[in-house]
């Protein structure tokens, strides 16, 4: 036996093939971790926009907003379970939450089987981490409109366009 009759690959052959699937990573990768932070975005809009009609819907029954995420589950279904497991529930590299806005009084006269409905809301979607899981932080109050910051801050209320803020619908 010769051994110019050996089968198999030199090391130089695997370094290479190696070296070529290391650079596809390299151009793959960024694009999927593009593609993945614009998932996550589109479903914090998606989960404000739920959350603003679940509140409009709630408003009705119950003649103001709720103060958390919980209440609208709890007095009629008008949102999913996965957002209303939690007073605060990370969904999709997102942590969505509800709280009374800035001008809220708490109504005096309820519907049945609510609580504490008040005369103001603000829904907020925030990235978990900045830059990983999204760049924008989203929010929406009793008047539907849905904003948008790009520093990953929330935007507060009263919602005005600036630098950074902006509104999407």
């Amino acid at each position: 036996m010769s051994s110019t009759d050996r089968n198999g690959f030199t090391l130089i052959e695997l370094l290479v093939v190696v070296a070529i699937i290391g650079i596809i990573a390299a151009i793959a990768v960024p694009g999927l971790l593009r593609a993945r932070m614009a998932g996550n975005e589109a479903s914090a809009i998606g989960s404000i926009r739920a959350i603003s009609t679940a509140q409009h819907a709630y408003a009705q029954q119950c003649y103001g907003f709720a103060p958390v995420l919980t209440e609208l589950r709890a007095a009629g279904n008008y949102l999913s379970p996965d957002l209303t497991a939690n007073a605060v529930v990370a969904k999709s590299g997102y942590t969505v939450a509800v709280m009374p806005g800035a001008a809220n009084l708490v109504l005096a006269t309820q519907g049945q089987g609510c609580t504490a409905s008040g005369t103001s809301y603000i829904a907020t979607a925030v990235p978990l981490s900045i830059g990983s899981t999204g760049k924008r932080a989203f929010a929406t109050d009793e008047r539907g409109a849905i904003w948008q910051d790009t520093t990953g801050v929330p935007p507060a209320q009263p919602f005005t366009v600036s630098g950074t803020t902006s509104v999407i619908q």
